[in-house]
């Protein structure tokens, strides 16, 4: 799960926009593959992108289980997965913690 310069830099343009009340959209600021500027298009391509990895290391371990694949191939798929996994948790780790400290906040 890598997420390009380019796309950090094209998103925080777009929140600077935003709060500069100018456009919400820069030409040529579609991120995630054109999906749209919004944060939870660039959300669901990293989660589509887990999944993706999740498969191709679940794929690769039958296919070494089967002798059809390399075990080293096996082990870096496993790896990739594992790293994407923990990225995922620490992420929602975030998520979780932001929400908590707002439902603190007095009204």
């Amino acid at each position: 799960m890598t997420i390009a310069p380019s796309l950090a830099a094209t998103a925080y343009e777009v929140a600077r926009a935003r709060a500069a009340g100018g456009p919400a959209e820069i030409a040529g600021a579609g991120l995630a593959g054109g999906e749209g500027s919004s944060f939870g298009a660039l959300l669901k391509g990293v989660v589509n992108d887990a999944v993706a990895t999740g498969g191709a290391a679940e794929q690769a371990s039958m296919n070494a289980v089967a002798g059809e694949g390399s075990l080293v191939d096996a082990v870096s798929a496993i790896a990739a997965a594992e790293v994407t996994l923990q990225t995922v948790v620490a992420v929602r780790d975030r998520v979780v913690g932001a929400y908590q400290e707002i439902m603190r906040m007095p009204i």
